[in-house]
């Protein structure tokens, strides 16, 4: 058996997870990752990361496990909070989760666990690791047992590496297995509701968060009828054919309202515009920072929301598995989801010298820039990247 340090976030996932390795024999340690102390950004009344602490601390006691707390807050603040807010200002939208995985989870916090002797870090993730058959010493990430709850797209940019170093005990039980298991133990955690927040952050509003960091500047809100949004850059299509794998060049848009900041919207929002006088919803379908003008289009059917392919650039591209890897000219059909729980979409994808397209099969609403997309090939997931255009 190995020794092997939990990330006890105080959440019912990782409580349990620490439970189920204690019964496999393993040396269990309990450390819980405290990631946010700056007061220069007012987050909301209540202090979650208290509230979580303790109650890790006393699923630590109630399983008799070693526990400590570990301040990562400075770290996080540069590698992930001001990472969040650079990308915001220019217009992207980033997936902080995403990152914090592989910053702070499989970096910060498995360098913390190894200088205490540990070989391995755990997690409460939805996801399962197995080795491959074929090649001994590398490593499988599968989707979660749970199809609701599959967290697999979460762990998307770890490297083969730290995936070798970590463990997911509860990736193989349905949700309300692991509700079941807590009960059982009397936990603390076994109601608890999953947290909503971002990661480590917990209980705060994404818009007012950025206001608190971010400039308003007011600008104007452009409504773009569906016959003149078409995709195009410079008068003509990407070398792929594809015109939907680049941003909209607007033409005969009409203002229809004013916002407080462009980098504050992400396409497909709804939500926020205050904008009325249509007979269908509006729904954000472009951004520009520089001229800080918000586009939209009436109806979640608006052609503007849809696009058919997208470019990760050569240097953002991430291969879980080395020897899937795509040469340049190569081709290969994965399934692809831009978004966590979107349901996995047909694409094929294509290795140029100007990076990676994905060409879907079918036309994606809400593509974004600064998100990530995942390939999957049937369970298993086999590389991302940050989607550029």
């Amino acid at each position: 058996m190995a020794k092997v340090v939990v990330g006890l976030s105080g959440g019912v996932d990782s409580s349990v997870a620490a439970y189920l390795l204690k019964q496999q024999g393993h040396e269990v340690i309990g450390i819980f990752m405290r990631n946010w102390l700056d007061d220069s950004v007012t987050i909301s009344e209540e202090c979650p990361w208290l509230e979580d602490s303790n109650d890790a601390m006393q699923v630590a006691e109630r399983l008799g496990i070693p526990f400590s707390i570990l301040d990562f807050s400075k770290e996080y603040k540069e590698r992930i909070v001001d990472y969040m807010f650079r990308e915001y200002e220019s217009g992207n939208t980033p997936n902080p989760d995403v990152l914090c995985n592989r910053e702070v989870k499989f970096d910060l916090f498995l360098d913390a666990a190894e200088r205490l002797g540990a070989e391995y870090v755990a997690t409460g993730h939805y996801c399962r690791k197995e080795e491959d058959p074929g090649r001994p010493g590398e490593f499988r990430l599968l989707a979660g047992k749970d199809p609701g709850k599959d967290q697999s797209y979460f762990l998307c940019q770890i490297s083969q590496e730290q995936l070798s170093k970590a463990l997911f005990p509860i990736g193989g039980l349905m949700k309300s297995e692991v509700r079941e298991i807590a009960k059982e133990l009397e936990l603390v955690t076994a109601e608890k509701r999953d947290s909503q927040g971002l990661c480590f952050i917990g209980k705060v509003k994404l818009p007012v968060f950025l206001q608190q960091q971010l400039a308003t500047k007011e600008g104007p809100i452009v409504s773009i009828p569906s016959e003149e949004s078409i995709f195009h850059r410079n008068g003509g299509t990407d070398v792929r054919g594809h015109a939907e794998a680049y941003a909209l060049d607007l033409v005969d848009g009409k203002e229809v309202g004013t916002h407080q900041g462009a980098h504050f919207f992400t396409i497909g929002q709804r939500k926020g515009l205050g904008v009325g006088g249509f007979k269908e919803p509006l729904f954000i379908i472009g951004t520009d920072t520089k001229s800080n003008t918000v586009f939209v289009g009436e109806g979640e059917h608006h052609p503007g929301l849809y696009r058919k392919a997208l470019r990760i650039k050569d240097d953002d591209i991430s291969w879980l598995r080395a020897h899937r890897e795509l040469a340049i000219g190569e081709t290969e059909t994965y399934m692809v989801r831009i978004r966590y729980r979107q349901e996995l979409q047909k694409a094929q994808l294509e290795m140029t010298e100007e990076g990676l397209f994905i060409l879907f099969e079918e036309a994606q609403r809400g593509i974004a820039k600064g998100q990530f997309a995942a390939w999957h090939d049937g369970e298993e997931l086999i590389g991302s990247g940050v989607i550029a255009e």
